[in-house]
């Protein structure tokens, strides 16, 4: 999808515009809010994955904004574990409500790709370490 600028929308006093760029922050904000998200991915083009970072916010979210309309793609890695279409269906609800609540544009899509799961590292128990030691 690519990124089209919103018309100017006019005031009394002036007009607003609202960047693509912003309505692609809100949406990685929105989507690594759900639990369960891991991180999100630019990809398997774009390279590596953010986990649970906040460096780059529109990381891995593609949006097509027209004057009233915006539709989103929203790439993510899922945390091992989590039932992936609640963690879809979650992603998507609050992209839209976010979306919509801060720049008033009517959200006609969200669409959700799942990119890979990440398996949180185990931590070495213990006793394995103590069976492992010379005495």
């Amino acid at each position: 999808m690519s990124t089209i600028a919103a018309d100017y929308e006019k005031t009394e006093i002036g007009t607003i515009q609202i960047a693509p760029e912003v309505i692609e922050v809100i949406a990685g904000l929105a989507a690594v809010e759900v639990e369960g998200v891991a991180g999100m991915s630019g990809g398997f083009a774009g390279g590596i994955a953010e986990l649970l970072g906040r460096k780059n916010l529109s990381k891995g979210v593609k949006v097509e904004v027209g004057q009233r309309e915006a539709a989103v793609d929203v790439s993510i890695i899922v945390e091992y574990g989590n039932k992936i279409p609640e963690i879809a269906s979650a992603i998507q609800v609050n992209v839209k409500r976010s979306i919509e609540m801060m720049t008033g544009l009517h959200v006609v899509e969200v669409n959700v790709h799942i990119h890979d799961v990440y398996f949180k590292p185990t931590e070495k128990l213990v006793e394995e370490e103590s069976i492992n030691r010379v005495k």
